[in-house]
């Protein structure tokens, strides 16, 4: 909605957080008469759904981000701040920011998830999961490392585990991390090595329920499950894990368990609100659900509060279907446009229904020319629905360079199989695995006997 302005704004909106929901919310506000101040402790919003391909070579960070300055530079009410939130003062209607602080009459707070190891936060260094730049640059590191340390290995056993990744969890994330990384195993690098056949390597995919891509139709699902396995990659469901520790990973089936040694243990199994649901709850005594998300009001309040809004990933927004929304980007970018919309007409004296998502559909890359698309009214497998998921990434990018770079990356891809972006940064290349069994990596540990994963 469009309001002209015919006077300095005085409404001063602020946003915390430059995610989907926070950079939606500002976009419908760019033509406001309110002045808007989004406070985000990163320069650039990340798309975030592109993460894993960064995290398998495909693209670099730079490929899936916008520096908010520049996607807000011709939106004159629109100022960027670049800080973290330490608190919120409902009552004075600030934010503290270290040692400054911020007035704001309309707050919005869009801070988003995190990983969550379901109390076993122990496990985050041995499986690190991916919501960050600095996650995917750790994931690649691992597994382009392993990859050179098996190179390396002499010992049969020592390079088996260095040459078994483990995905804990499988939804999109699982699924798209796991697809990548075989076909890196059994296409890209096949060619790259000398001491070592990376068509060896095995991919294992735990989930703890009785489907992976458990929000999309069973029949998809089971799609995805055949097209994983084609592609080379072991899936365990009804599968909890029980222990991570020494690259060893712990899990149980029913009465049996089992352990698989790997050097590589990634995590997409669970995630909590971010912190700023526990600051919402302390100060303006709001209720979060037992993953921490802020339990709104219809329109994307909180109670007590008709000037404070929660949105994205860090909202438990259950009046619709009775469940919480899924945390995806589509649910973030509707209510981002929800509550810019209903900001601007409050200032007139009106208001909106309450929010009512639109599901747009779910869908998941699963490799080159493989992918399965929900759309409710119509499902798509394989190439087409491949070419889809393709389309529909590119509309999300945010910055229309972004989209040509990225076009560019994945056609060359395509066409050369290779991936540019293999760069071994950040710390020691690899570390030096600890021992593992001397009898069998793969043992039950109940039973005492081998049991193949």
């Amino acid at each position: 909605m469009v309001v002209s302005v015919d006077k300095k704004p005085s409404h001063e909106v602020v946003i915390v957080g430059g995610g989907f929901g926070g950079l939606y919310t500002a976009k419908a506000l760019a033509n406001a008469n309110v002045n808007v101040t989004l406070i985000d402790k990163r320069n650039f919003h990340l798309f975030q759904p592109l993460l894993y391909q960064v995290a398998t070579g495909t693209l670099s960070p730079a490929d899936i981000s916008a520096p908010l300055r520049s996607v807000f530079s011709k939106s004159k009410n629109t100022k960027v701040l670049l800080g973290e939130v330490k608190d919120i003062d409902p009552k004075k209607q600030q934010v503290i920011l270290g040692d400054k602080v911020v007035r704001y009459d309309t707050l919005i707070v869009a801070t988003g998830a995190n990983h969550s190891y379901f109390g076993k936060d122990n496990w985050k260094e041995f499986a690190p999961g991916l919501k960050t730049v600095e996650d995917a640059i750790e994931m690649r590191r691992r597994i382009f490392s392993a990859f050179e340390a098996a190179e390396n290995e002499t010992d049969p056993e020592k390079r088996r585990a260095l040459l078994t990744f483990v995905l804990v969890g499988g939804g999109p994330t699982g699924v798209e991390l796991a697809g990548a990384i075989a076909e890196l195993a059994y296409k890209t690098l096949q060619e790259d090595f000398r001491n070592i056949n990376t068509s060896e390597t095995k991919v294992v995919l735990l989930q703890g329920g009785d489907r992976i891509l458990p929000h999309i139709a069973p029949e998809l699902s089971a799609v995805a499950e055949v097209s994983l396995q084609k592609l080379g990659v072991v899936i365990h469901t009804k599968t909890r894990v029980t222990n991570i520790e020494n690259d060893i990973v712990t899990f149980k089936q029913g009465n049996e368990v089992q352990e698989i040694a790997a050097k590589t243990i990634l995590w997409s199994a669970g995630v909590q609100g971010s912190p700023m649901g526990k600051i919402l709850e302390a100060r303006a005594n709001v209720e979060c659900d037992h993953a921490g998300r802020v339990i709104v009001e219809p329109n994307l309040t909180i109670k007590g509060y008709k000037n404070i809004f929660v949105i994205g990933d860090l909202a438990n927004f259950s009046h619709q279907t009775g469940k919480p929304l899924p945390g995806v980007a589509p649910v973030a970018k509707q209510q981002g446009e929800y509550v810019g919309g209903l900001i601007q007409l409050r200032l007139h004296g009106h208001t909106l229904p309450e929010f009512h998502y639109t599901d747009v559909g779910s869908l998941a890359m699963i490799g080159q020319n493989l992918a399965v698309v929900d759309l409710g009214f119509i499902k798509l497998t394989g190439f087409i629905a491949w070419v889809f998921w393709l389309l529909i990434h590119i509309y999300f990018l945010i910055e229309f360079d972004t989209k040509l770079v990225v076009v560019f990356q994945w056609a060359w891809n395509y066409i050369s199989r290779n991936r540019r972006s293999r760069l071994i940064t950040g710390r020691e290349a690899f570390v030096e695995p600890q021992p593992i069994n001397k009898n069998n990596p793969y043992q039950a540990t109940e039973s005492k006997q081998p049991v193949k994963v």
